[in-house]
């Protein structure tokens, strides 16, 4: 998406939110360590299919206003998959009294929230833009 995307505030969140991903992966590693568990686990089919969507958004190609109006769309429904699934699995930590899991995960919660949210502010302009192109 970073290399597809022409908007520069767009390719910079794309960029920015994939250097806060390396961090939630180092924190993940924490939480499975705590758990005295291996953190290798399953792919999720429900996170391939929307990236594969994305991929298809950006295959179709066009203008770059509209190219990059459908990646913000694409990068918004990874971050709502994420938002549910760290939202879920917090609250699991808590309920079972990993206060320390649970807020890691919080961290992380927060950080997919903060992407959301300049996504949908790049939308702003980007999705003016697309509509005149």
């Amino acid at each position: 998406m970073i290399e597809a995307a022409h908007h520069p505030d767009l390719k910079d969140a794309l960029q920015e939110h994939l250097d806060v991903t390396r961090t939630q992966i180092q924190r993940l590693d924490q939480i499975f360590t705590i758990l005295g568990e291996d953190a290798s686990g399953q792919t999720c089919k429900g996170m391939k299919g929307v990236i594969k969507e994305g991929d298809e958004i950006i295959s179709q190609g066009g203008e770059n206003a509209t190219v990059d109006a459908g990646i913000i769309s694409a990068a918004q429904r990874v971050e709502h998959y994420e938002m549910a699934g760290y939202g879920t699995v917090r609250t699991y930590a808590e309920l079972l009294g990993q206060q320390q899991i649970a807020s890691l995960l919080q961290q992380t919660l927060d950080e997919e929230k903060q992407a959301d949210e300049k996504l949908t502010e790049i939308a702003r302009s980007v999705n003016i833009e697309a509509k005149a192109a």
